[in-house]
């Protein structure tokens, strides 16, 4: 295994063949042309091209503009100045917007790669806070971002180190797409059983569900009756979220007040407090948690985490939850959200969950917010929305199914986050020299699969 040698330091434009501004285009959902990479789709210095939109080019602008495996995306402006990503792989051709910067390394003077690396580390965020400026717009322009000092060792070095961050990648890569598929799989479920109500329109045919052991289909019935909600299956009921959560001893309450949390009371460590901007996915995300006391959260005890809670934002983005596991219990419900705690005889969390999520309850929500500037709720509004209530053994089954799908969700984010967190920490080193790569192979090996 080779040593990193002597460690060159040279200017990140200093090893770019290419450094361009982006493209100006409006962004569209259908296939007009090339995909049209912008600021919004990065986040966390990745992006999925499946999500990323499509623009109108000509051919000129499509080859100027265009990206190639390796290049080097930065955003330049707004609070998102200097978030980047590198683009590891391609789906068609691809431009990238006007708020962007695009430096193309040379692969004759530095493995593209192990410079996209660099640009991940706290070093490049803190050179880009010294350089954006403190106004009201911050931003970098390609002068400013181009003079990062990067940290060159020897090639083979670099190769060897890229291959390892690599690995730790391709593993969180798998997570998430492990977690997609569960997701989907739970959503598919979700719609078939309660939106499309397949099960019961196949025994209203005389057939038998498809896919389904007969236990579980005899808990269908075989017919549909009238409802407040349209017709649903016979024995059902059209409800609502408090009153599911009245039936099984739950209820929804309102998250501490700005007056009873200040900003002072806000700790590095501590006990998390769930904010919205913390609710990803219908999971909580402990990125850029705050965190209290422990004597602020004890004082403030009623608003205490138990598992299957679902923690709702009150303000903005009114659809957004998350749903509660066995990791966030005993940690706080924050201001700006509401908590519904479905109640101890309530017999699916994960068909609450997925019913708050479905496109009709959120434009539900949408509907019935008050605020003429930004959308709020309240308590009221939250109890009223309607949900479908089936009979307790569908539900009992449905959670058998999908609880499984949920915690092994949640296991894969932990383990996510672990891989993350041991990717960052071997990052600097290894790019400064002080972690040899059989070290940092050793330390990725720990994690478990």
């Amino acid at each position: 295994m080779p040593s990193n040698g002597e460690l060159s330091a040279l200017a990140l434009a200093g090893v770019c063949s290419d450094v361009a501004y982006g493209y100006t285009e409006s962004a569209t959902t259908a296939p007009v042309g090339p995909r049209f990479l912008r600021i919004t789709d990065i986040q966390g210095g990745r992006f999925d091209w499946s999500n990323v939109p499509y623009c109108t080019a000509s051919a000129e602008s499509a080859k100027k503009y265009a990206l190639q495996i390796g290049d080097i995306v930065v955003a330049r402006t707004g609070n998102s100045t200097g978030e980047n990503a590198q683009v590891w792989a391609l789906d068609g051709p691809a431009v990238f917007a006007s708020y962007l910067i695009r430096f193309r390394v040379d692969p004759k003077k530095a493995n593209p790669f192990f410079v996209g690396y660099q640009l991940r580390t706290q070093r490049f965020r803190d050179y880009v806070m010294a350089v954006r400026g403190g106004s009201a717009q911050p931003g970098a322009n390609a002068k400013q971002l181009g003079g990062f000092e990067l940290l060159l060792p020897e090639r083979s070095y670099q190769d060897e180190t890229v291959e390892v961050l690599r690995e730790l990648d391709r593993r969180i890569d798998l997570l998430r797409q492990t977690n997609t598929s569960l997701e989907s799989i739970a959503q598919a479920l979700f719609k078939s059983w309660f939106i499309d109500f397949d099960p019961v329109r196949t025994k209203a045919e005389g057939r038998e569900p498809e896919g389904m052991d007969a236990a579980t289909a005899a808990l269908f019935p075989a017919e549909f009756e009238a409802s407040a909600l349209g017709l649903i299956p016979k024995g059902w009921a059209a409800s609502s979220l408090g009153a599911l959560c009245k039936a099984a001893g739950g209820w929804i309450q309102t998250g501490p007040f700005g007056s009873q949390l200040h900003a002072s009371d806000y700790l590095d460590a501590g006990i998390p407090v769930v904010m919205p901007q913390d609710m990803k996915g219908r999971r909580v995300s402990e990125d850029r948690i705050a965190r209290v006391s422990q004597s602020n959260a004890d004082r403030l005890s009623k608003h205490k985490l138990e598992i299957g809670d679902i923690v709702f934002s009150r303000r903005g983005d009114v659809g957004r939850h998350a749903t509660v596991s066995e990791r966030e219990v005993g940690w706080l419900c924050g201001t700006g959200c509401l908590l519904v705690r479905p109640g101890p005889q309530s017999q699916s969390p994960a068909f609450l969950s997925q019913a708050l999520a479905y496109p009709l309850s959120i434009e539900w929500l949408q509907r019935h917010a008050v605020g003429a500037t930004m959308p709020n709720l309240n308590t009221g509004i939250l109890e009223a929305l309607p949900l479908l209530s089936p009979v307790p053994e569908v539900l009992k089954r449905f959670e058998e199914l999908v609880g499984p799908l949920e915690r092994r969700i949640t296991l894969n984010d932990a383990h996510t986050k672990t891989l993350e967190e041991v990717r960052d920490a071997v990052l600097p080193r290894l790019i400064a020299g002080t972690l040899t790569v059989p070290n940092a192979e050793v330390r990725a090996e720990e994690v478990p699969a």
